[in-house]
């Protein structure tokens, strides 16, 4: 059946009531057990004195998030204001030649936080894959860059690059396999777009272009070459209707997020809980359920904010570069899943879809998603967390199109063809509802630990069984359909501006 099924208006009241008293009832609950252990020794390094004026201690769990917005707030804030301010007056002086000076101040920037050395070794590998890109197959251009990701992920090569990195600060892993990872991603990305070039190959230096621009180094969002060439080529860069408008309301937002995630972090310590597990055992089940979805949404959060920072950066400099995440919360499906999409667009476009096509076939989704998630478990870095969570997202993955090929069997189809819309809707948020949870607890293994993913299954599945199961189960199905109901509306919005657009 169609997205267009339409629900009564008082049935989606009713789920929507359903939802907002669930949300409010175990976020009590994880209130309530964050205020008890505010004092817990077993929580003395995750929670610290916060704003005094809240009177609180603050949940400091997660050290990316501490470290940008404080002791390294300031240099943020000065290279990434600099390159603004560094774009805006080549844009205006010398706007054909834009690319070259976001080159120069990259490596200028890059050399003055991590050293020539730093420089010297991501040099190295770019001329390595423009080399093997001038070879124009597609097969060495796979090999000779997952071989590279792989000189940084996989021990003893990693360290011993990093060793020749002198100096200790404490974000100096993180900016240095940060830097070296996406680069040998962009390096991929530039060798593959060449070797499909028809006549001749991108120079190395649309390459170092490409590679150094600053906003996109460390942290990403990986832009595919083809989308960053073709952008940053256009000799007279002009901006949409309202663009200012909505870079300066997304900026905005992005400092309302920040300051928002630092309140809720005095009140809810929603990532120190998880790692005493005796603690977490005593919870409800309700608390429980709602502790594990929180960290979901607190890391799509913190993916927002940071790629929506950069991604601001960049739209100042005329980019269009990938959107932030999908939100956690309007995800019930695996296919949808991911937390940075530049990532997904970059497996998407060389590996998933190029193996898959229309992923249609059984046998080639099923390889297609092997090879996605074999190089995924590259990316992130091989350990057992790792192994463990692209094996079931690689199940779950899978798992939904043979359910779907199931169900689309002559008796099946059918019968559903029988149904109303609104009935046919109702029944796949049912099984909707149950991929929302698999979802859930298929991450928190990677997020959290795989004890606590371990306990909250167990929790949930078999001790809970079947009053707490159910009446979650229920829930769950109540936000699907207030889901289904934003891209039905959605759906009719995209509709309508396309009948506008073929008027005109």
């Amino acid at each position: 059946m169609g997205v267009k099924a339409m629900l009564p208006t008082y049935e989606l009241g009713f789920y929507a009531l359903v939802v907002t008293c669930a949300v409010l009832y175990s976020g009590s609950g994880i209130f309530e057990a964050s205020r008890d252990s505010m004092n817990r020794k077993a929580f003395r390094d995750g929670i610290k004195p916060g704003w005094h004026y809240f009177g609180r201690k603050m949940d400091v769990a997660d050290f990316e998030w501490v470290m940008w917005f404080t002791s390294f707030r300031n240099i943020i804030i000065f290279a990434l204001s600099g390159h603004v301010l560094f774009g805006k007056i080549c844009s205006m002086t010398v706007p054909q030649h834009r690319a070259v000076m976001y080159m120069i101040y990259g490596l200028l920037a890059v050399l003055a936080s991590m050293g020539l050395v730093y420089l010297m070794i991501i040099l190295s590998h770019c001329l390595l894959l423009y080399s093997v890109a001038l070879a124009k197959q597609k097969w060495l251009c796979y090999v000779a860059g997952l071989c590279c990701l792989a000189s940084f992920k996989v021990e003893p090569f990693g360290s011993w690059q990093s060793g020749f990195v002198t100096g200790a600060f404490d974000l100096q892993d993180v900016l240095f396999y940060g830097g070296c990872t996406f680069t040998i991603m962009r390096c991929m990305s530039f060798a593959l777009e060449s070797s499909q070039k028809e006549e001749g190959i991108y120079s190395i230096f649309d390459l170092l272009k490409y590679n150094f621009y600053l906003p996109f180094f460390f942290f990403g969002p990986v832009m595919t070459f083809d989308q960053f060439h073709a952008q940053v080529s256009e000799p007279e860069a002009r901006r949409k209707d309202n663009e200012m408008k909505s870079i300066r309301v997304n900026a905005l937002l992005h400092v309302g997020a920040i300051v928002a995630v630092d309140i809720f972090f005095h009140f809810f310590y929603i990532l120190t809980l998880p790692s005493d597990l005796k603690f977490v055992n005593r919870l409800s089940d309700w608390s429980l359920a709602g502790l594990a979805y929180s960290n979901l949404v607190y890391d799509w959060v913190k993916a927002a904010v940071m790629f929506g920072v950069i991604n601001t950066i960049a739209r100042l400099d005329h980019l269009e570069p990938p959107q932030p995440p999908k939100c956690i919360t309007m995800l019930y499906i695996f296919a949808e899943t991911h937390f940075d999409r530049g990532i997904n667009d970059w497996l998407c476009k060389y590996v998933y879809d190029h193996i898959g096509e229309n992923h249609d076939n059984i046998l080639k989704e099923l390889v297609a998603s092997i090879t996605t998630f074999a190089i995924t478990t590259l990316w992130l870095g091989p350990c057992q967390v790792v192994y463990i969570w692209s094996l079931v997202n690689c199940f779950g993955l899978n798992f939904e199109l043979w359910v779907q090929k199931f169900f689309q069997l002559g008796p099946f189809a059918k019968l559903e063809a029988k149904l109303s819309g609104a009935m046919s809707r109702r029944i796949r948020a049912a099984f909707g509802a149950v991929n929302f949870w698999a979802i859930v607890l298929y991450n928190i293994l990677a997020l959290n630990s795989l004890e606590f993913a371990l306990l909250v299954t167990k929790r949930l599945l078999v001790m809970g069984f079947p009053e707490s199961t159910l009446s979650i189960w229920f829930i769950t199905y109540c936000g699907v359909q207030l889901i289904k109901e934003r891209e039905r509306i959605l759906a009719i919005q995209q509709e309508e501006k396309g009948d506008k657009a073929k008027l005109e």
